[in-house]
């Protein structure tokens, strides 16, 4: 390997700076989504962005196939009467549901709701499908649609009205210890799929006042994006009993008594793409990890006039080396488009690595690479191409993972009062920690004061616990380590 130039020239100031116009730009120049759908809030999945989504969807199927969870798939529509048998999900639904009231022009008999999430929807088949502890652990799993009229101000994957592609899965066992077991089970798996995306993240335990309707306790995974504002693209929820009460979900023990079932949820959506965009991307558009990148390679010939050498030839060639040796590639031999602008068009998808080939490449048997997360490029001979694509590719991914960790890290800040932490979000954003009494009228006395939410306490809790420290708030001995952010 030759190296012909480092330039290294990543600039991400637009990013930073101008987020949510450089963000709305990459969802129409990436071909993301089109959001000129005549419904606000609900968009258009686009080829290119799909296949990313689809991408990230496999990394999905294959932790719940390697944890033993089964897919299934519900309707999108839940009758009233069963909506109503969790009052407390009510109360935290309720507002935001769509409501479908008539077959035509005939009013139904009972009213329906188009799921905001599934709960209501499965439980009462929960209620029949696990009848013994031999049934137990229950563990299920769907990507779908849900609709959730919650907010007048929506963004293109972040806040919609319909979640497309929504990650649920539902668990049932015979005792808590095996659903905080099941919890634990799922940050492993959220952590295997952020790794397989490059994101680093945090997890904290939601306030009482924040948690999931109905859950005992909620855990929420967070990126920190460019603009500072945290985006919460996991969640995991212990429900206890609560549900199972409301829905009469047993099962006969080994003794012949009947107890509740506990009950577990984990839920993702197309905010991992989101997250995946603002984290990696640059002023010169997406930058995708190579794991989920529709084309991992694009191979652009350079031709010349009265050269003696077929430089589409020998790119195709390459490039179906490397289709064998399972690589995603592509070759751009569109005509009358000059390079530079090929170039610009795939920086812009985010290709994580381009292979340029003119006369002098196939003359010396050889072929320039560009790498798209820094910029460098360098000569490969063409023996060694399938071998320095892979090489690259894992460099690519190590790069991306090590400068979202430092970026994670240095906009996480620890103080010890609420004037401290007013500087940190005028001076540097990201995620300010703060001591807590615990109590739940402090914590939001902080949100008003700081204009931000609580994320809640570090997760595992036994590492939110402080002594020694007084309540920014209320200056009372601190119980926890609580995080506050600008949230999406």
């Amino acid at each position: 390997m030759e190296n012909v130039s480092k330039t290294a020239n990543v600039k991400r100031e637009r990013v930073m700076n101008e987020f949510s116009d450089w963000y709305n730009e990459m969802i129409e120049l990436a071909e993301i989504q089109d959001k000129r759908y005549p419904v606000k809030g609900m968009n258009v999945w686009l080829p290119y962005g799909l296949r990313i989504m689809r991408n990230i969807e496999n990394l999905i199927h294959e932790e719940m196939v390697r944890t033993g969870h089964n897919e299934v798939l519900f309707p999108a529509l839940i009758p009233e009467t069963e909506f109503e048998k969790e009052a407390e999900h009510i109360a935290g639904f309720h507002g935001e549901v769509l409501w479908v009231t008539h077959a035509g022009e005939k009013p139904l008999e009972v009213k329906l709701i188009l799921r905001p999430t599934s709960e209501t929807a499965m439980y009462p088949l929960f209620n029949l499908w696990i009848r013994s502890h031999a049934d137990l652990p229950f563990k299920i799993y769907q990507i779908v649609n849900v609709y959730r009229y919650e907010t007048k101000h929506t963004r293109p994957l972040i806040r919609v009205r319909e979640i497309s592609r929504f990650f649920e899965s539902h668990t049932a066992h015979d005792s808590f210890e095996d659903a905080e077991r099941q919890i634990r089970e799922d940050l492993e798996i959220f952590d295997n799929l952020a790794k397989n995306l490059a994101l680093p993240y945090i997890v904290s335990k939601r306030p009482d006042w924040d948690k999931f309707p109905g859950a005992f306790y909620s855990l929420g995974a967070e990126v920190i994006m460019p603009d500072g504002r945290t985006l919460q693209i996991g969640t995991m929820h212990n429900y206890k009993q609560n549900f199972a009460k409301a829905y009469e979900i047993t099962y006969e023990t080994e003794e012949g008594t009947h107890e509740y079932v506990h009950q577990t949820t984990f839920g993702m959506s197309e905010r991992l793409l989101a997250a995946v965009m603002g984290v990696h991307g640059d002023d010169s558009g997406l930058v995708l990890p190579p794991t989920i990148a529709p084309i991992q390679v694009v191979i652009v010939p350079i031709p010349m006039k009265e050269s003696p050498y077929d430089v589409n030839a020998y790119a195709k060639e390459i490039a179906e080396e490397l289709r064998t040796a399972g690589i995603r590639v592509y070759v751009d031999d569109r005509e009358d488009i000059r390079p530079g602008r090929k170039f610009y068009d795939w920086e812009i998808k985010g290709v994580p690595l381009r292979i340029e080939v003119g006369p002098r490449d196939v003359e010396g048997n050889k072929a320039v690479f560009a790498r798209r997360d820094t910029f460098e490029k360098f000569s490969v001979d063409r023996d060694k191409i399938v071998e320095e694509v892979r090489k690259t590719l894992d460099a690519i991914m190590e790069n991306l993972y090590a400068r979202a960790r430092e970026f994670l890290e240095t906009h996480i800040k620890r103080v010890d009062t609420v004037e401290e932490a007013k500087k940190v979000f005028e001076d540097r954003r990201g995620v300010v920690e703060l001591p807590w009494c615990g109590e739940e009228g402090c914590g939001v006395e902080m949100e008003e004061i700081l204009d931000a939410s609580m994320l809640g306490i570090p997760y595992p809790e036994e590492t939110a616990k402080i002594e020694g420290k007084k309540c920014a708030n209320c200056g009372r001995d601190a119980k926890y380590i609580a995080r506050f952010a600008r949230t999406y």
